[in-house]
């Protein structure tokens, strides 16, 4: 393992049903591209996109909206463990 943890502070900018709109504070389009990837895949989620802003002075934000009753808050907690498990196994070689 090459790190005990990874933090990365998330703001939740709307909540709404099957919406929500994320901030992701100090992060780059990189991140969100890999979240938008594996949300798109997921046959829960009816739209998904990420919006960049201005490269210095705005943080990237994460728009989801589900299909039906699915919770988008527990999609993503899905996703980051999902990702968190493919970094996993990363090994260094010396």
């Amino acid at each position: 393992m090459l790190a005990d943890s990874i933090s990365m502070p998330i703001k939740v900018l709307q909540k709404e049903g099957n919406e929500l709109k994320l901030r992701f504070e100090g992060e780059t389009h990189t991140s969100l591209e890999l979240f938008r990837n594996k949300l798109d895949n997921n046959e829960s989620v009816d739209y998904v996109n990420f919006f960049p802003g201005h490269p210095v002075l705005d943080d990237p934000e994460l728009y989801i909206r589900t299909k039906g009753k699915k919770n988008p808050v527990k999609l993503i907690q899905d996703v980051c463990k999902e990702i968190s498990k493919e970094f996993d196994s990363i090994k260094l070689k010396e």
